[in-house]
């Protein structure tokens, strides 16, 4: 494995990512009150980032103020955005090739977002840390962040922060055997 996956997501406190129609306002809304919980500066060690369809789709949607990736790397895991679509991303039909294209380019340090791609890579054994901002929300159902296992994936905190506005802040390292 030559490289290190650290997802940096925001959840709802009862495991949400986003209500069933994709809507995040719950979760934006109270982080403006907050800042950006140390994303940028996250975002500073990354060398590759790598998205899911639906993020990807919801990134663009925002406008070209959000493409928040500079000149790093990007990747897209999707079976139906066309190749060579967007010239600043690297699409990919299946996980397994894009972990060899990853892995065979060296990668470093890559930030994966988009929850079914957050939940393959940790079922692939291809996540080593996790940074989850806790919303003070609950919102009874929608997109949760961590899917069905095959075994269990032990943790070893590594630190949390109480940034405002109610958030809790934890970072988790995968404890790997």
């Amino acid at each position: 494995m030559t490289f290190t996956a650290s997802v940096f997501i925001g959840t709802s406190l009862d495991g949400y990512i986003a209500r069933d129609d994709g809507d995040i306002e719950w979760l934006t809304a109270r982080g403006e009150d907050v800042g950006d919980m140390g994303f940028f500066e996250f975002l500073d060690t990354v060398d590759t980032v790598i998205l899911g369809r639906t993020t990807y789709e919801t990134v663009l949607a925002f406008g070209e103020e959000a493409w928040v990736y500079g000149d790093r790397r990007v990747e897209v895991l999707s079976t139906t955005i066309p190749e060579g679509a967007d010239p600043r991303v690297t699409v990919h039909r299946d996980l397994d090739a894009m972990i060899a294209a990853l892995d065979e380019r060296g990668a470093k340090h890559v930030y994966p977002d988009g929850g079914r791609l957050i939940q393959s890579l940790l079922r692939a054994g291809r996540v080593d840390r996790f940074i989850i901002a806790t919303a003070p929300v609950l919102i009874g159902g929608g997109h949760r962040l961590f899917g069905d296992l095959t075994a269990d994936v032990r943790l070893r905190h590594e630190w949390t922060k109480t940034p405002g506005a109610g958030f809790v802040q934890t970072s988790w390292a995968v404890d790997r055997p």
